[in-house]
């Protein structure tokens, strides 16, 4: 029986399906019309005043907000972890008419050894705490120690575990071993959300990043994820819109809902509100929301602030007065 998710994902969660390579080898792409598509999104709909402010707060709600350098330290995890819990000023939230909303950003994500950081610094709050894992970010050990990776993760207290697969599966057509190793991933993580982070600026089409997408959501994916934030392209709208077109193709197709996660380059609240606007056209309401839909960010939270700040007063405030931390 498949592992029941924390009450925090009110949604049943993507057991999987057995492989099946012909569904994965009928995928057709038009570029062309996925591009065309990508660019009129931002147009199509737009937000203003107060609309815009709900919907910049409701988008601090999906951030995975997120530290993943290599000069982390115990203080840099604690001080993320505040700014988790109260993404945005009081005195702001008074000044937009929502004083009374308790906000907080989806998940703080960080690397294995700050786990137990974060878990103590976020206790009793409910956000919960995700760990790179598999070798993050190239995926390039060995598939035993990845395992033990994840398992090491999930006994320390993280409640999602944000999985790289093995690009060099989906660049020479080997979906079975691919589906295979996210299959083993998903097993690892027990009751921990998982996401499965595509890569999708090393895939090299986009019919690989749709083809990635269906393989990962059959082996029981919880997420598809764009990136690691480390590439040299990360989160675009033409990528974005073929994953999201594959979540709607495998929920069509087996019922269950898989959710998705655009990271690496969302920095400004007009590129939130992008991503937001895609969910809403392309998946409706429900995938907008957390438990369906996540940005992973780590500058984006400043600027929404000072957007909030500027419909809030009029201005727009020096950079020092959002810190993260």
């Amino acid at each position: 029986m498949a592992a029941t998710l924390p009450s925090a994902y009110p949604v049943e969660r993507n057991p999987g399906t057995p492989f099946d390579l012909r569904l994965v080898e009928a995928v057709r792409v038009n570029r062309s019309a996925v591009e065309r598509r990508a660019a009129t999104l931002p147009t199509r709909r737009t937000v203003k005043k107060e609309w815009q402010a709900a919907w910049l707060l409701h988008a601090i709600r999906t951030i995975d907000l997120t530290t993943l350098s290599g000069d982390d330290t115990p203080g840099t995890v604690r001080r993320l972890c505040a700014k988790a819990r109260q993404p945005v000023r009081p005195e702001l939230l008074q000044a937009l008419g929502v004083g009374q909303l308790r906000l907080s950003v989806g998940a703080v994500c960080v690397y294995h050894e700050m786990v137990p950081t974060a878990l103590e610094a976020l206790a009793g709050s409910g956000i919960p705490v995700a760990a790179v894992s598999t070798g993050f970010p190239a995926g390039l050990t060995p598939h035993r120690l990845k395992l033990q990776e994840i398992e090491a993760s999930v006994a320390a207290g993280a409640q999602e575990i944000d999985i790289v697969i093995s690009r060099r599966h989906v660049l020479t057509g080997n979906w079975k071993a691919l589906y295979q190793e996210v299959r083993d991933f998903r097993e690892a993580c027990g009751p921990a959300h998982m996401k499965s982070i595509l890569a999708v600026g090393e895939l090299g089409s986009l019919k690989n990043v749709l083809k990635a997408s269906l393989v990962c959501m059959q082996a029981g994916s919880d997420f598809i994820k764009t990136s690691t934030g480390k590439e040299a392209v990360n989160a675009t709208l033409p990528h974005s819109l073929v994953m999201v077109r594959a979540i709607r193709a495998y929920y069509e197709e087996t019922g269950y809902k898989v959710g998705f996660k655009p990271a690496g380059g969302i920095r400004s609240a007009k590129q939130a509100l992008d991503w937001l606007i895609l969910m809403k056209e392309e998946l409706g309401l429900e995938w907008m929301q957390p438990h369906l839909f996540r940005i992973g960010a780590s500058a984006l939270l400043n600027d929404i602030e000072r957007q909030l700040e500027h419909l809030a007063y009029g201005r727009y405030a020096s950079m020092q007065y959002q810190p993260l931390g």
